[in-house]
């Protein structure tokens, strides 16, 4: 493995810039909210997951995953896709509303997926107080097309600036509908199962500890900070108050997480990227 190599991306990219917010926890809710109103995709997960009863294992190897594509070599980040795309490869599904058998890795479905992630990530990471320029907002669409090739999309059919997604979501929106599937999906993700350690409390008959009332907090914030289009499909009125409730939310929780120490903000896959960028630099810098 070449010591220096630093992936996709690398300390120079806007991708680096913005994973590097630890609050894009809350995007990545975001955007499986979003993502949930597309029937299909849906019913994708829905005939071929676990999520139910290994919700936390899934959100674990999802993030693993984002990780390797983003913070990990070349060549990890390239099996990485390449495991994806085999497991897609062996998965059907039935649409619940013409009984039509699809793959799951038909392509519109993957380009739904693809920009409803990166668009939450970059939009939560922005009202949450990261400073972009525009140049920069489009510039971290264009280099995510690198992660889109990863799942086996054609880079050049994948949306690569604001205008461009803004665009999409108006294609798509005909699409979108709150389904049976869809809100029991957004309860699950509302109120998911604690992890064993977290849910001691509630064996206990503390339903609402402090675990529970956090967990709840973020997915509340990651509904609000939804388009207000999205919002008023799970119900609500999409109002611009939401929205400033979301943003000064989720600004505050950034502001919560930049006060913990470097090695709790940042994952083991990420420390290790910028151990290899730090060791590029000592080694080019002129004795």
């Amino acid at each position: 493995m070449d010591s220096d190599d630093l992936g996709l991306f690398g300390p120079g990219s806007v991708t680096w810039k913005v994973h590097a917010e630890p609050v894009l926890i809350v995007g990545g809710l975001r955007s499986l909210y979003l993502q949930a109103l597309h029937p299909r995709a849906m019913a994708g997960v829905a005939q071929n997951s676990d999520y139910r009863t290994d919700a936390w294992g899934r959100l674990v190897r999802t993030a693993t995953y984002v990780a390797t594509t983003v913070y990990g070599t070349t060549a990890e980040a390239e099996e990485a896709g390449q495991r994806i795309r085999r497991l897609h490869a062996r998965m059907s599904a039935v649409d619940p509303r013409t009984g039509e058998r699809f793959r799951v890795d038909d392509p519109d479905l993957l380009r739904w997926v693809h920009v409803a992630e990166v668009e939450s990530f970059l939009d939560t990471a922005r009202r949450a107080g990261l400073p972009l320029t525009p140049a920069e907002v489009d510039g971290y669409y264009t280099e995510q097309r690198r992660s889109a090739a990863l799942v086996g999309l054609d880079p050049a059919t994948v949306p690569g600036t604001a205008a461009e997604v803004a665009d999409y979501y108006a294609s798509v929106r005909p699409e979108l509908r709150m389904t049976r599937e869809a809100a029991e999906t957004a309860l699950f993700l509302t109120a998911p199962p604690l992890p064993w350690k977290l849910s001691l409390p509630v064996r206990l008959g503390l339903t609402l500890g402090p675990p529970r009332w956090a967990y709840f907090g973020v997915a509340a914030t990651a509904l609000g900070l939804l388009p207000a289009w999205a919002r008023r499909m799970y119900g609500g009125l999409g109002l611009p108050t939401t929205a400033l409730s979301a943003d000064l939310t989720v600004r505050g929780l950034r502001l919560a997480l930049a006060a913990l120490p470097q090695r709790w903000r940042a994952g083991p896959i990420q420390q290790a990227a910028m151990e290899r960028a730090a060791r590029r630099d000592v080694t080019r810098t002129p004795g």
